[in-house]
């Protein structure tokens, strides 16, 4: 079983996180726990008019709803222990709980980054192949598409975290960190960490610059088609299919990036701990708000299906 040893030397962890700074931490549950709970709103409102709006029923949101899917139990994987850790003096998590937050947080942020790229795939086929699009992206792909986002998201967290729960951790069991990550385990073990290192490396690039660099190559496409339309009425159109996604890119990739490819002793102990925060807290909240405030059809389809409710209610 991968981590015997460590869980005979360590029967569980000590999530640091922010104890050094008690008020902060009375402060972060406060607002924490209020972004926890948009997130569920949030996002469960998205995944929810996706399938009862039947206007909805397209690629674009049918990877929108799995995204939302993706946000709700990635945030659910670490935000809940975390709230427990800063509402009280306990900062402990067991050995399995420490072992499932690993594997399931990992995997599901791994299949965000490739379910980003595939979804700028979608804007490419809909902006600079509209003649196509209903025939490209046919139900079979879009469902093979979904499945291969996940699937490599499955993968990467059962050779990562297990390659990670081998290392000898002697004792050594206070993490740094609020949650139980790859990049602070890997500095937590006391053996040679250097084939790990070099993993975690080769893992960055493959689901971190590979998919950004065909969301860049997408959208590069996208502008110069963008630009060739000539009506201002046409080309506001076309921004306002591709510019959400756009966004969620650029605050998702921005903060992942800076965790997982800049160099641990080129940023303090805080900054990755804030960094973190708003990658694992932070966005799967603003995700939805981006969504529905920059979509009007998020925004009437949300609309309609809430008259509906209320007037079923009324009768």
């Amino acid at each position: 079983m991968p981590g015997a040893n460590n869980a005979s030397a360590c029967l569980g962890f000590v999530l640091v996180g922010f104890s050094h700074r008690p008020q902060l931490e009375l402060a972060l549950f406060g607002v924490i726990a209020v972004l926890y709970l948009m997130t569920l709103l949030g996002n469960t409102t998205i995944i929810l008019v996706s399938r009862l709006e039947p206007k909805l029923h397209t690629p674009m949101y049918f990877f929108l709803s799995h995204l939302s899917l993706l946000d709700l139990c990635f945030t659910s994987s670490i935000t809940p222990q975390l709230l427990v850790n800063l509402g009280g003096s306990d900062k402990s998590i067991s050995y399995g709980g420490c072992v499932v937050q690993l594997y399931v947080s990992l995997a599901l942020g791994s299949t965000e980054c490739v379910l980003l790229a595939v979804m700028s795939y979608d804007r490419y086929v809909a902006i600079c192949r509209p003649l196509h699009y209903t025939l490209v992206m046919h139900p079979r792909l879009c469902h093979s598409l979904a499945s291969m986002a996940w699937l490599s998201g499955v993968a990467t967290t059962l050779v990562q975290s297990t390659l990670t729960l081998q290392l000898p951790f002697c004792g050594h069991c206070q993490v740094d960190h609020f949650f139980c990550e790859v990049p602070v385990l890997i500095k937590l073990a006391c053996g040679d960490t250097a084939f790990n290192q070099a993993e975690l490396f080769v893992a960055s690039v493959l689901f971190l610059v590979l998919p950004l660099s065909l969301i860049l190559v997408s959208y590069g496409h996208i502008a110069r088609a963008v630009l060739r339309i000539t009506s201002a009425a046409g080309r506001q159109k076309a921004f306002g299919t591709c510019s959400s996604h756009l966004l969620v890119v650029v605050i998702f990739y921005g903060t992942i990036i800076f965790m997982y490819l800049q160099p641990a002793k080129s940023r303090s102990k805080d900054q990755g701990k804030f960094v973190s925060l708003f990658y694992t807290v932070v966005t799967p909240m603003l995700n939805p708000l981006i969504y529905t405030l920059r979509n009007k059809g998020v925004k009437m389809a949300l609309q309609k299906v809430l008259w509906r409710i209320l007037g079923l209610s009324f009768t």
